[in-house]
């Protein structure tokens, strides 16, 4: 399918320059040839200008005012002048009859009086471009002046640039092809990312819902099948598909979340947010898991000091971490984090036997400024195994999970790729350091407004 495609875009790439580069060529050719052709009109009639200032008048009748032209004297220094420039000179008495001329074999052209230049066709091949002037003294016609230029002067540079241009433009459409065929696989390859990054996603979510979807209408077929069975076990698939049901529904909240996110449908409600009172309350709800595992949750806030709220501006009151968002998906985010942070992080137990460590997830609150700029950093630091270098880059991808195993656990791996959506929505950062057996580091800066 891709394939095809980056061929049809490749085409059309080629079939649009071409057509292009035929318009610029045919342009080209008629415009040099119009500029030929004007040179030699104007030089044409510039050659008549000279020869008829510089022709020989004699008087023939003085009492019937009769003049004549000196053909020897006029034309002697005249064709040895324009011999050079293949230009030839015909002089025709008044009734039209050729006297003289510069041509080797005189062509058998009719006259035509065509101060405006002209081609014209003779001996089956040959071509001249000509210019005829009659030429006056007072009102008594002394003859009639042509000047011929062949046509070949026009031609030959006229077939050298049709060569030019043809084998120019061929060349270069061969190569806009592969240049197209080149951009095209770079103009492609977002959307076969897309493609396959959906591919994935679709094949992860039916797997998530297909699993508890399969628990479920089996506890309930055997609920169907033994429904005289003891009332105990019935509780117990009943709780079970209670669990499932909740699982369910988180994981299609999940979804409809990151959907709505990506499409920009996501309603966002603004209000001024103490983000220090939030994280309270966040790690208040999760204190009670922490206990449950062993580890320490603290909340650790960095207040600005006098010297630096003077010299980069800071307030200096309650006001101070306090950020515009919406509450609910600033809260989502920062438990998301924490609950990671917890659910990875060795127990006291594991970790004394270690190091003689304390287990802990440290929540660090502080306020920065970056590129001029008032903004809120958070630091979600755990005491857990860490997460492999090569895992970094995919660990806000959607159902990934550095530990597999953890699906049978009932997580499903959406929770740091929700987390990178509020954070986006938010205009701000989110960042991830970490160290195999030492832990790992969540840094999210959020702009203040």
């Amino acid at each position: 399918m891709f394939q095809a495609t980056r061929r049809r875009l490749a085409l059309w790439y080629t079939t649009v320059t071409a057509i292009l580069l035929l318009l610029f060529a045919t342009g080209v050719f008629f415009y040099v040839r119009s500029t030929l052709v004007e040179r030699v009109d104007d030089t044409l009639k510039h050659v008549v200008e000279v020869v008829n200032r510089s022709l020989v008048i004699e008087s023939v009748s003085v009492s019937q005012g009769r003049y004549q032209v000196n053909l020897e004297a006029s034309f002697r220094d005249n064709a040895e002048a324009v011999e050079d420039d293949h230009i030839d000179l015909e002089w025709f008495n008044p009734q039209g009859e050729l006297v003289w001329s510069t041509f080797s074999d005189p062509p058998t052209i009719p006259l035509h009086l065509n101060r405006q230049a002209e081609t014209v066709y003779f001996n089956g091949d040959r071509i001249l471009r000509q210019v005829t002037q009659r030429i006056n003294l007072d009102r008594y016609i002394l003859g009639y002046l042509r000047v011929s230029h062949p046509w070949f002067e026009v031609t030959k540079p006229i077939r050298q640039l049709s060569l030019d241009l043809a084998l120019g433009t061929l060349i270069t459409i061969i190569i806009v092809g592969f240049i197209g065929w080149f951009l095209s696989g770079l103009a492609i390859q977002p959307i076969r990312d897309s493609y396959q990054s959906l591919k994935q996603f679709t094949a992860d979510a039916s797997h998530e819902l297909r699993n508890p979807i399969a628990t479920i209408q089996t506890n309930v077929q055997m609920a169907l099948a033994y429904g005289n069975s003891d009332p105990q076990i019935q509780q117990r698939q009943l709780k079970v598909v209670e669990r499932l049901t909740k699982r369910l529904g988180n994981l299609v909240n999940d979804l409809l979340f990151l959907a709505r996110s990506d499409s920009g449908m996501l309603q966002m409600r603004q209000q001024n947010i103490p983000l220090d009172a939030l994280l309270i309350e966040v790690i208040e709800e999760q204190r009670i898991l922490a206990q449950q595992k062993s580890i320490f949750l603290s909340l650790h806030i960095v207040e600005p000091d006098q010297t630096s709220s003077l010299t980069t501006g800071f307030k200096s009151n309650e006001d101070n971490f306090s950020l515009s968002g919406d509450w609910d998906q600033l809260a989502r985010l920062f438990t998301n984090l924490i609950s990671n942070g917890l659910e990875h992080s060795f127990s006291e137990e594991t970790i004394s036997k270690k190091d003689k460590k304390v287990a802990s997830v440290e929540v660090e609150l502080q306020k920065i400024k970056r590129d001029r700029l008032h903004q809120l950093q958070v630091k979600v630091k755990d005491t857990g195994k860490g997460v492999p270098e090569v895992a970094l880059s995919h660990l806000f991808d959607r159902f990934y999970q550095v530990d597999p195993s953890r699906k049978s656990a009932g997580g499903s791996g959406l929770g740091l790729a929700i987390a990178k959506a509020i954070v986006d929505n938010h205009h701000g950062q989110i960042k991830v350091e970490s160290e195999l057996e030492k832990g790992t580091i969540f840094t999210v800066i959020l702009p203040i407004y």
